[in-house]
């Protein structure tokens, strides 16, 4: 089975959008790294020494490669990157291999079963 890794980069409070988004294209789960500091095109606002950027979240998703496309696009929609300036930015990667995957496989197996 070939598999993506879907990098999500998100401010906080739009974590749950993706989540939800990824899950309703066919994600069967998330890991949610929290407390990322990120800087884009140009760099962040101070005040007093003090940064005023908002935290921001590594979302990962270990998808099936058909999927793969579907739910980058719906993560992009769900929280307007293309729309809305500093929203984030997501990317898939490639994986090898993969273990510990086995109780997501029945959903998985479904899933591709049903859209064949």
């Amino acid at each position: 089975m070939r598999l993506k890794l879907i990098v999500a980069l998100v401010s906080e409070h739009k974590t749950d959008i993706v989540v939800r988004a990824a899950r309703d294209a066919g994600a069967t789960g998330a890991t949610i790294v929290t407390g990322a500091r990120g800087e884009g095109l140009t760099p962040g606002r101070t005040f007093l020494g003090l940064e005023l950027e908002s935290i921001r979240d590594i979302v990962l998703f270990l998808v099936v490669e058909p999927r793969a496309r579907e739910i980058l696009e719906r993560i992009r929609d769900a929280a307007n990157f293309d729309s809305e300036g500093g929203s984030g930015i997501a990317f898939q990667i490639d994986v090898e291999d993969a273990v510990g995957m086995v109780t997501q496989l029945p959903a998985i197996y479904e899933d591709l079963i049903t859209e064949i």
